[in-house]
């Protein structure tokens, strides 16, 4: 959202309805220009423009770890309240990696399911639990101090990608949609 100024300040002729949901909407049904998507892509239709990615990051407010102590190992998650997310395609638990490097995943026990990443943020904020997600989207409060990182040693490193996702391309991609693809490409940073 706060790229949409800058957006329309060199395409003013152009009008911008955002709908701001995190679940998946069919593009051709909902008659929308571009869609952007965190997460693995479904195969579909559609044209995709990757506009980067970021790794993944377990995160606490300093007041709930202060409440209810710092979780020192994936194990001990299941004494904390993991908030989840409630798509679909969300796993039921958090991937790790244990001393040897090997897989391990730490199933979701908390008292909070979220359909939005906004939405999920602030209740860490407000010390509501423990979540997962993209450093892209807490960078700057963990830069704050506002959240703090956890379980870094068995973090195992993965990215979620995010794209715009739109119908068409070449010769059939409406001026605006083109404009807004090369913006996004331009000034995204992940």
């Amino acid at each position: 959202m706060p790229l949409l100024p800058r957006f329309l300040e060199r395409h003013g002729e152009i009008t911008v309805e955002a709908v701001l949901t995190d679940s998946v909407i069919d593009l051709m049904e909902e008659r929308a220009d571009i869609a952007i998507r965190a997460g693995p892509l479904r195969e579909s239709r559609l044209v995709a423009r990757k506009l980067g990615q970021s790794r993944m990051v377990v995160i606490a407010a300093p007041a709930y770890l202060e409440a209810r102590g710092t979780p020192l190992t994936p194990g001990d998650l299941g004494r904390h309240n993991m908030l989840a997310f409630g798509f679909a395609r969300y796993i039921d638990g958090w991937p790790f990696i244990d001393a040897a490097g090997a897989p391990v995943m730490a199933p979701i026990a908390g008292n909070i399911t979220l359909s939005d990443g906004e939405a999920m943020r602030l209740s860490v904020l407000s010390g509501a639990g423990i979540a997962r997600l993209a450093r892209w989207h807490v960078e700057p409060d963990i830069a704050a101090g506002r959240l703090v990182p956890l379980l870094e040693d068995f973090n195992p490193g993965d990215e979620e990608p995010t794209h715009a996702v739109y119908v068409g391309q070449g010769k059939h991609l409406p001026a605006r949609v083109r404009a807004f693809l090369d913006f996004l490409a331009e000034t995204v940073r992940l």
